[in-house]
């Protein structure tokens, strides 16, 4: 029996480009849980931009948010429940900042906390990161500054992401989970999409066989592996296609057919 599903959002439920989620999506959701069954997002999104894009829906489904490192309940947005969250070290987390500083290449850092991002003022990625995001913003003179846990460290590289992973990896690798989210961003996390998916099961009482999972990209891999049906997007890396051998092409048609099961 199914009782939560999770899924990706860029590439998977919302096509690279596009900004709004198809509309069919939401009475799907409506009738799953009308069944019992709990809808996730899983994404490196903040919470509040997950919000907005989920708004007609927002206080009936969960939040997997930032790779994992905080989960949300149902409910409004100020009382939902914090059912897990994974801090970075907060030493390392700011040199970690401080290095991706320092690297000689075009991007811009940004740091995570719950429900807030940071850039340092003057910073000029601020509009375009609103923009394209819909995050909540505050603006510090010095990462230093933050005075709340720190979830993630991020860099948007100008010219994609492979240089700057070329450049951190050999350094930060191995002390934090490392992957590539979307174009052009790199995260930084102690968590990942399968360690959030299996907190969120833990918190609800679900066992992994009743979940379902969709993704399409590497950063999805942890949380297909643990889901009990993993469904991968049809224009995934053939060697992912390989690893997952059930595929589809819109997560939406795959929710009739599931629903038609329940």
């Amino acid at each position: 029996m199914i009782k939560l599903i999770a899924s990706d959002i860029d590439g998977t439920l919302l096509p690279y480009g596009q900004r709004e989620l198809n509309p069919r999506l939401f009475p799907l959701v409506e009738r799953l849980r009308e069944r019992g069954v709990l809808f996730c997002p899983a994404s490196g999104r903040q919470y509040h931009s997950l919000r907005r894009l989920f708004a007609p829906i927002a206080g009936h489904i969960a939040f997997l948010c930032e790779n994992g490192a905080i989960l949300y309940g149902p409910g409004q947005e100020d009382t939902a429940p914090i059912l897990s969250r994974t801090p970075m070290p907060r030493d390392e987390a700011l040199a970690l900042a401080e290095d991706m500083l320092r690297t000689p290449l075009p991007g811009h850092v940004v740091i995570t906390a719950s429900n807030m991002s940071y850039l340092l003022r003057g910073s000029s990625f601020l509009e375009p990161f609103q923009l394209h995001t819909g995050n909540r913003v505050t603006l510090v003179d010095t990462f230093s500054q933050i005075d709340e846990p720190i979830l993630k460290v991020s860099v948007y590289g100008d010219e994609g992401p492979d240089l700057w992973q070329a450049a951190l990896a050999p350094r930060w690798e191995g002390r934090f989970q490392m992957a590539k989210a979307g174009a052009g961003w790199l995260d930084f996390t102690l968590s990942d999409k399968g360690s959030g998916l299996r907190q969120l099961c833990a918190a609800l009482g679900v066992a992994p066989e009743e979940t379902v999972a969709f993704g399409d990209n590497y950063n999805d891999v942890s949380m297909l592996e643990f889901a009990g049906t993993a469904y991968l997007m049809e224009d995934s890396d053939p060697a992912l296609k390989e690893r997952f051998p059930l595929h589809c092409s819109s997560v939406e048609d795959t929710l009739e057919d599931l629903l038609s099961t329940l």
